[in-house]
């Protein structure tokens, strides 16, 4: 059981992954972008993009200085509190996300969603929400805020 869901774990990320190379993005940028797409303004704090992702601050700062230097997003001061830094979205990130959140969704649909019956996600669901829940901390569970503290 456990190779098995390990194997199609990683046979949907190989194929995720593929789709979004597509459109020059790799998982971890759409993991970032899609957040910050969905946030008014698109601006977020680190710490709230941490949150969601589940990532810590080292690898959070490695993957926003990789998509910074490729334009997807921007990193600047919070102008309200010298020590905060906010993360915004950028056209260029705004562009890539919509180019290839289609073809994600249907990507994910077609190779999980629509193999499964309605009562295997409903199954399925309820399994991952009760192992998520021992099995890791609770991120992403707090509503963004908008402050300035990083």
């Amino acid at each position: 059981m456990w190779r098995g869901f390990m194997q199609m774990c990683r046979a949907l990320d190989l194929t995720i992954e593929a789709q979004l190379a597509e459109h020059g993005l790799s998982t971890a940028d759409y993991a970032l972008l899609v957040p910050l797409s969905e946030t008014p303004g698109g601006v977020l704090r680190p710490r709230d993009l941490g949150h969601v992702t589940g990532w810590d601050r080292s690898r959070l700062a490695h993957q926003l200085r990789r998509m910074e230097q490729r334009g997807l997003v921007r990193r600047f001061h919070c102008p309200t509190d010298a020590r905060g830094t906010m993360v915004e979205l950028t056209p260029t990130g705004r562009q890539s996300i919509e180019a290839a959140a289609p073809g994600h969704v249907e990507t994910v649909r077609r190779h999980f969603i629509d193999v499964l019956t309605p009562a295997e996600i409903d199954t399925l669901t309820a399994i991952a929400t009760r192992v998520s829940s021992t099995a890791t901390p609770r991120c992403g569970t707090e509503e963004p805020s908008q402050s300035c503290d990083s």
